[in-house]
């Protein structure tokens, strides 16, 4: 069962990857048009620099084949870097941060379940399932600018940007957001099944 969930996985992710490719050449304008006014002879060594001069067959041949090796090919965006390079450096702070909100989710989430539960009906089951909907129904998109907004700029108590080599304070506020829509699921779900 495992192998055959695997093989189909392959030919969805090249899918992904194809269509992935073409949209991008699809969409208008290219990732030089926003420099300022750069001499053709610039914009050509840029376009070779970065292979964008040859016929996009080939160029999705190339690309496709840097993936199936791990190489994401050149950033356009920081020019010392690769992409692969470019993960491979936040990947650790976003592990970091994942990995504690999953954690917090989990343990705040089934411990306010449980409560709910065993005070079914009552004054803190309702308080805490309607937080929990609360939870599941606001995004993330809005809760972490209010949160920034409220404990960042307004009272400065926590940093809104920097990671600070992972401290507790400069975790609180992405954690903060990552972990409240994860935490209603979970409780919600583990005052069901209680």
């Amino acid at each position: 069962f495992l192998l055959r969930r695997l093989l189909v996985m392959i030919p969805t992710l090249l899918a992904i990857v194809t269509l992935s490719f073409f949209l991008m050449r699809a969409a208008p304008g290219g990732p030089f048009d926003a420099d300022a006014q750069l001499e053709p002879e610039v914009l050509q060594n840029l376009r070779a620099a970065y292979q964008l001069d040859k016929p996009v067959p080939e160029q999705f041949r190339m690309f496709l084949s840097g993936v199936l090796r791990g190489d994401l090919g050149p950033s356009i965006g920081y020019a010392d870097y690769s992409v692969s390079e470019l993960i491979a450096i936040g990947l650790p702070v976003s592990l970091k941060l994942g990995l504690t909100a999953l954690t917090l989710a989990a343990l705040l989430g089934t411990s306010l379940g449980i409560v709910a539960a065993l005070h079914r009906n009552r004054g803190l089951d309702y308080a805490i399932s309607t937080l929990a909907m609360t939870g599941i129904a606001v995004p993330t998109l809005i809760t972490a600018p209010v949160l920034t907004l409220l404990f960042g700029v307004t009272f400065k108590l926590l940093p809104v940007g920097g990671w600070g080599d992972g401290d507790f304070r400069h975790m609180a506020l992405p954690v903060t957001a990552l972990v409240l829509p994860q935490l209603a699921v979970i409780a919600r779900l583990a005052r069901g099944s209680m």
